[in-house]
């Protein structure tokens, strides 16, 4: 079976079209190197440089493809609150784009990497499916925008659809080629940030009053290999006529004191660290509840934490990549 992979020269795009190929799929790489390098697609892939606002590229890279993994997204939430356009134009006119073209080259098989911002500040925690989808920023908005449509198409026209709703996706993946790791400009994600603290720029803390048990805000956080393997696994449990949206994440989540932790114990050294007021808008808590993905696809996640900075930290002081 060949997949399109759009957004495959990112992060975690890039991570599925390798572990795809080395489980023996036909992978198709659309990218148009916005965010992406070139260096990051497998040699092995086909590739394809356009846009996923571009219909003739996105039908060009369909072709001899019976399904798509679709991960061609704008993702930082600050900057969807300063160019929401941005976010509305790639998330919602892209994924719309990529529909159209797949209706045309008759592709009915789509896994779709959506986000955990859909639900915004839920009032409870862990997060289930049924949980109300109230964004807060228009990356967030984006992509339930994105999941709706999915849910008409598939209801319109027969197309076999999961959505899986992710929360902080971490970790690096050692393909044939190299590691596969988070390098985002500019970076906001915090096993990174932590990692790369240093006296003159510690990493900050926001807040340490938060109702949890030691004072800072959990999250939950998943290995990027668990990550392609549930999408994987949803691409074989499709169903014709039906969008299933599935969470994913740990189930259990962890504190920032808790990664912290774990990197020092990593790394064998203190990581310097300092305290900041808390940032507007954060939930103390965010945890997905995963027992869906349990019972449909039959998916748990077997990286802990500590394998997931390690990984990140060998990566960054791997060879570069070519």
């Amino acid at each position: 079976m060949r997949i399109l992979v759009t957004g495959g020269a990112g992060y975690i795009g890039a991570t599925a079209a390798h572990i795809l190929l080395e489980r023996g799929y036909e992978v198709t790489v659309l990218d148009n190197l916005s965010t992406g390098k070139k260096k990051l697609v497998p040699k092995d892939a086909r590739y394809v440089e356009g846009s996923i606002l571009d219909k003739n590229a996105i039908q060009l890279g369909l072709g001899e493809c019976e399904a798509a993994m679709h991960f061609a997204a704008k993702s930082l939430v600050a900057e969807s609150v300063a160019k929401p356009e941005i976010y509305w134009s790639t998330n919602v006119t892209g994924t719309a784009t990529l529909l159209s073209a797949m209706r045309a080259m008759k592709v009915s098989k789509l896994v779709f990497s959506s986000t955990a911002a859909t639900y915004g500040e839920p009032p409870s925690s862990p997060i289930t499916e049924d949980s109300s989808c109230k964004p807060t920023n228009s990356y967030g908005a984006s992509k339930l925008a994105a999941d709706n449509m999915i849910t008409s198409e598939s209801l319109a026209y027969g197309l076999a659809a999961i959505s899986l709703r992710y929360f902080n996706v971490a970790g690096a993946y050692k393909s044939k080629s190299g590691w596969l790791a988070e390098d985002h400009n500019p970076e906001t994600h915090l096993i990174p940030n932590l990692l790369r603290a240093t006296e003159t720029e510690p990493m900050k803390i926001f807040g340490t009053d938060w109702r949890t048990k030691d004072g800072t805000c959990i999250r939950d956080y998943i290995h990027v290999v668990d990550l392609i393997d549930a999408h994987i696994v949803a691409l074989e449990k499709l169903v014709a006529g039906e969008h299933q949206i599935i969470n994913l994440g740990s189930g259990t989540g962890y504190s920032v004191r808790e990664v912290i932790a774990t990197a020092n114990a990593v790394l064998g050294r203190e990581l310097p660290v300092v305290e900041s007021d808390r940032r507007p808008g954060d939930p103390a808590t965010l945890v997905a509840d995963i027992s869906k993905a349990e019972k449909l696809l039959g998916w748990k996640p077997t990286r802990d934490i500590k394998t997931l900075v390690s990984d990140t930290w060998e990566s960054f002081n791997a060879p570069a990549r070519n």
